[in-house]
């Protein structure tokens, strides 16, 4: 990945992960990468990742399970027209 030197890290990897998630690339109530493959992918730190896991979660997009990993959340359908 090539990193843009504006841009905080943890944002361009959220940026690829919620893409991946809002693609179907990672459907719903598919498990994550763990931190450690996150940090393994993207060549960041733990608390890095770890940052990014979290702001998915308070975009409602995943969802932690304790002890198990987290987990795409099902996305709200845009409403019919």
């Amino acid at each position: 990945m090539r990193w843009e030197p504006d841009v905080p890290r943890w944002k361009q990897v959220y940026a690829v992960l919620r893409e991946r998630i809002l693609d179907g690339t990672y459907p719903p109530a598919q498990q994550l990468p763990s931190v450690v493959a996150i940090c393994g992918e993207f060549g960041i730190s733990q608390m890095t990742a770890r940052r990014v896991l979290t702001e998915l979660r308070q975009e409602g997009l995943a969802e932690m399970q304790v002890g198990i990993g987290t987990f795409v959340t099902e996305l709200p359908q845009p409403p019919a027209s």
